[in-house]
């Protein structure tokens, strides 16, 4: 994988990143120190991030657009372990104990990143007292997600998993109006199925079946709303 180029940065996009949890506990001045080591590159629609052999390279954080990170059974299907969007950040565990991921992270839609080299990580973030300390804490978040998907998986049947699949996300990535809580059209039953380790038809009958239960509605741009007999309906992880 190439080294990319550097690109000027907008005052938006320096904002962002000046909220990402692995920067909060510094000062302006320290921040400002740091800045020349984020670098900007742009990601077409189902453009290839990294592959699993690139994890030792980079870190990197959304600035705009979404993406999935998927790895392969041995069966060879597709599954996602998650979906990142503007102000997430992913790579950070690889450059921290020297090994691959085993993932592949994938453009959802156009997406500009920033990246930070695993040499200006260790460099400038690992040495950093502040630093360090909130990157304990983001790892026990981590791991405290993948305790959530193991769980999902483990649910006995398609239609539970697909419920707590859509509740998490909504958690994670959903908004409220008075209408319930709405899932961007971006979340389709192929990802919801790779998420819940079923197929994409089981997902597109049980999504139809909610809707005419009134659980769910599809609105014309595609977006779900989940309404509360959805969301208040017990699924016990």
């Amino acid at each position: 994988m190439k080294a990319p180029q550097p690109k000027n940065k907008n005052a938006r996009n320096i904002n962002l990143l000046r909220n990402i949890p692995f920067f909060q506990s510094l000062s302006d001045q320290d921040f400002s120190d740091l800045q020349h080591i984020f670098v900007e590159r742009h990601y077409a629609r189902n453009k290839t991030i990294f592959l699993e052999e690139d994890t030792l390279n980079y870190m990197y954080i959304l600035l705009s657009g979404k993406v999935k990170v998927i790895h392969s059974g041995l069966d060879g299907k597709e599954h996602i372990v998650a979906i990142h969007q503007k102000g997430d950040f992913f790579g950070e565990m690889a450059l921290l104990d020297g090994k691959t991921s085993p993932a592949t992270v994938v453009a959802l839609e156009d997406t500009l990143i920033a990246i930070i080299s695993g040499k200006d990580f260790e460099k400038y973030l690992l040495k950093n007292d502040k630093i360090l300390r909130q990157t304990i804490s983001i790892l026990c978040t981590r791991l405290r997600e993948a305790w959530m998907m193991i769980k999902v998986l483990s649910l006995p049947n398609a239609e539970d998993r697909v419920r707590a699949v859509i509740l998490i996300v909504s958690d994670f990535y959903g908004y409220l109006d008075a209408r319930g809580t709405i899932l961007s059209s971006r979340l389709t039953h192929q990802n919801i199925a790779d998420y819940s380790s079923v197929s994409r038809e089981t997902v597109t009958r049980l999504l139809n079946r909610l809707a005419r239960d009134g659980e769910i509605e599809v609105l014309e741009n595609k977006d779900i709303v989940l309404k509360p007999s959805f969301t208040q309906k017990p699924v016990v992880l």
